[in-house]
């Protein structure tokens, strides 16, 4: 009899810029968790200096011995050399190095050891129990990653060259001509992510004709140069090349040939009008393909090639092969959004907002029901074309740096990162929204799987009051001050809600919040309080719900065509031109190795607007409906009036291919009802107050258990703040659903 084969161990992973959440489901279908910083480092206490080669620690680890064996061993205040560990006792917590540690060192000093292998890895390593110098287990996983963001933004990619049709060399210089700050006297732009461009002898007409043709011998001296120089990556964008890539497939087969590693076509990436954004997307790719690459090799290498699926901005998946590095950039957030979708959902609510907070930024979104979608967006100053899931974000996470700038509190953008972190983190950083909470009684040090020493947090709260002192006379009392941050922060934060919200026209007050991250419960009723939005979801996992989005998303496809014509001229075509478009999608999500009873069309879009205006509206396309009246009354819900007698133009079609949806029924309410008891109280500024707090350990609180606030809930990775007037029960999905004043009748 045949041996069937062990099912794989299912595990998603979002790395974020300060922690990297991994969710697992084991063979035997039992759930495992693990949360590390993302620079690959567990952190501890030395205990006792036993010997100068041997500590005793403590750690929340949950490793097997001789787990961390060949790790970088540390001390957070970087006051000693590297060493390494060569033996680790998990049962004594004895660890031995191999060099000694030259002076004594006092117990609750922090330290970190380090892994040379991905976070995502050492994540795997965990929840699997494998040693590091052990083969993983067969493992499927979906991972979300921030390195191609953090590569762009912090301007860590490639030395790439851009080929461009001749006499628009400084196209991307020139740019749009569009001014951030319209005020400024001096316009300071940033240097291009290219670093050499080079003019390219060829011309297509705007209909795809050929008005030059491409003559690629007159480019060799420039491209051996180039290639001699170490400049093996190209970004390739020609004039009108959307309506025929054939110059650009052939630049690219010459550019490979000649010995570059990496081509992006603007034509592939981005088939739309529009060179400057065509030109600036192809760059992104160029300038990260390869970080992103390598970065994905290194998984898929310590994975022994296991399968691995990529999330997009999009919010779906792709096997890593067919990953394009522009896709990357709102990859962990939209984890997010398709987590906290399906967590609505779960608990009933089919309108939500999406508020992710995490350790260095905030990510917000809107979900009605399906996702909403950009098909323009930006990322730093980087403007690129790509479908990404509707998503506006704010520098200010638990990681923000909390300041005084001479003239007033600050409460990012600068984020405090996974290393140092916080200044309660013990390595020597800043003032940040953590240490803010921490020091107003919002957070247990206790529960914190990395070592938290308040006294650090103190310190450094204590020297900006001395600045302030100095720089305005005057001394503020700490309790407001810290207040103030706190302020600061939920404004900022629930402006980006706005962004999403009212400012199209919709009122924030018919959605419930569903609030996550790491530190999305520490200020969801301050910001819904704001909003007026009086439904906030807390669901399980909360601070993993970017892991659970990736465990439960789709693999989807899109295929896409622009169109640019009168509607009344185009409509009798638009039925074929979806259903080549659906083959398209459909056949590149069944070469994933899906079958057809696996896979739907998804959704179909079809983009319009007005002749003459530049900003569109989608509406979904069904044969049943009128695109010119569905369009028309799209428009005037979103704008409140219709202009006057002007056509409709098409402006593009898209269709969504995917794997079919979890289809989830919303859980009730436990018939129980019961009021739920706290396991003590914590002493907590509120209300202008110092006061004796209710707290719940949220493992403890089952369906149908409910408890009005103020009151703390803490769980193993985050906490969440219930302020006066909200009232909060577990519903049957396990999610804490907390309703404002009268809305919840739980008596």
């Amino acid at each position: 009899m045949a041996i069937k084969p062990e099912t794989p161990w299912q595990i998603s992973i979002d790395t974020g810029g300060t922690f990297t959440d991994c969710l697992a489901k084991d063979p035997q279908g039992n759930l495992h968790r693990a949360k590390v910083l993302s620079t690959s480092a567990l952190r501890g206490m030395i205990a006792e200096n036993i010997e100068p080669q041997q500590l005793r620690i403590a750690e929340k680890w949950g490793v097997p011995s001789d787990f961390v064996q060949g790790f970088r061993f540390s001390l957070l205040d970087k006051t000693h050399p590297e060493v390494l560990v060569v033996e680790y006792d998990a049962g004594e917590k004895i660890l031995m190095l191999n060099k000694p540690l030259n002076f004594d060192l006092q117990p609750n000093t922090p330290f970190e050891v380090c892994s040379t292998e991905e976070a995502p890895i050492l994540a795997a390593r965990i929840v699997t129990k494998t040693l590091p110098n052990a083969k993983l287990p067969d493992i499927r996983m979906r991972l979300a990653t921030t390195r191609g963001t953090n590569a762009l933004l912090e301007r860590k990619g490639v030395s790439t060259a851009l080929f461009i049709t001749r006499g628009f060399g400084d196209l991307l210089r020139i740019g749009t001509q569009q001014r951030p700050d319209i005020f400024a006297l001096e316009i300071i732009k940033p240097e291009p992510l290219y670093e050499v461009v080079v003019e390219v002898d060829e011309r297509l007409n705007s209909d795809g004709s050929v008005l030059r043709p491409l003559t690629l011998n007159s480019l060799n001296a420039e491209v051996e140069a180039l290639v001699k120089k170490g400049i093996r990556v190209a970004a390739v964008a020609l004039m009108h090349s959307y309506q025929n890539p054939q110059h650009e497939l052939e630049l690219a087969d010459f550019l490979e040939e000649r010995g570059f590693e990496h081509v992006s076509r603007s034509a592939k990436l981005a088939p739309f009008i529009k060179i400057v954004l065509r030109a600036e997307t192809a760059v992104i790719d160029a300038y990260l393909s390869p970080v992103i690459k390598d970065y994905l090799n290194k998984v898929n290498t310590s994975l022994n090639n296991g399968r691995l699926h990529v999330m997009t901005s999009a919010g779906g998946l792709v096997s890593s092969a067919n990953f394009h590095a522009k896709d990357s950039l709102l990859s962990g957030p939209a984890g997010g959004v398709v987590g906290a979708a399906l967590s609505g959902k779960r608990s009933g609510y089919e309108k939500v907002i999406v508020f992710d907070m995490g350790g260095t930024s905030t990510d917000v979104a809107r979900f009605d029901g399906d996702f909403e979608y950009a098909f323009e967006h930006e990322v730093g100053d980087a403007h690129l074309v790509g479908t990404a899931l509707a998503i506006e974000s704010v520098a200010a996470g638990g990681g923000s740096i909390c300041k005084f700038d001479g003239y007033r509190l600050q409460v990012g953008p600068e984020s405090a990162g996974a290393h140092p972190g916080p200044a309660c983190y013990g390595a020597g950083g800043p003032l940040t929204l953590t240490d803010v909470n921490l020091m107003l009684g919002r957070l247990d040090s206790t529960r914190f799987e990395i070592p938290i020493i308040r006294e650090r947090a103190e310190s450094k709260f204590t020297a900006l009051q001395k600045e302030i002192k100095i720089k305005t006379g005057e001394s503020p009392e700490k309790e407001a001050l810290l207040q103030g941050f706190l302020d600061i922060a939920n404004e900022r934060m629930a402006d980006a809600i706005r962004r999403v919200s009212v400012r199209k026209g919709l009122d924030p007050g018919d959605y419930a919040l569903v609030a996550f991250g790491g530190a999305g419960g520490q200020h969801a009723c301050g910001i819904a309080k704001r909003l007026e939005i009086k439904t906030i979801i807390i669901p399980q996992d909360a601070s993993l719900l970017s892991a659970y989005g990736l465990g439960n998303a789709v693999l989807e496809r899109f295929s896409e065509k622009q169109i640019l014509e009168k509607l009344k001229d185009i409509e009798q075509e638009i039925p074929e031109l979806i259903t080549k478009l659906s083959s398209e999608a459909f056949e590149a999500v069944a070469a994933e190795g899906i079958s057809d009873e696996e896979i739907e069309v998804r959704r179909l879009l079809v983009n319009m607007r007005f002749i003459g205006q530049d900003s569109i509206l989608t509406v979904e396309y069904d044969q049943a409906i009128v695109l010119e009246k569905a369009f028309e009354e799209k428009y005037q819900e979103v704008y409140g009036h219709l202009p006057g007698d002007r056509d409709i133009e098409v402006e593009s079609v898209r269709v969504i291919c995917s794997t079919i949806a979890r289809s989830d029924k919303a859980p009730k309410f436990s018939s129980t009802k019961k009021e739920a008891k706290p396991e003590g109280s914590f002493h907590s500024y509120f209300d202008g107050e110092w006061r004796e707090l209710p707290f719940f350990a949220r493992s403890k609180l089952t369906s149908g258990a409910y408890f009005a606030g103020p009151a703390l809930v803490f769980e193993q990775h985050s906490a969440t703040v219930i302020e006066g007037g909200w009232q909060a029960r577990v519903d049957g999905a396990g999610a804490l659903v907390l309703k404002y004043m009268n809305e919840c009748n739980v008596s």
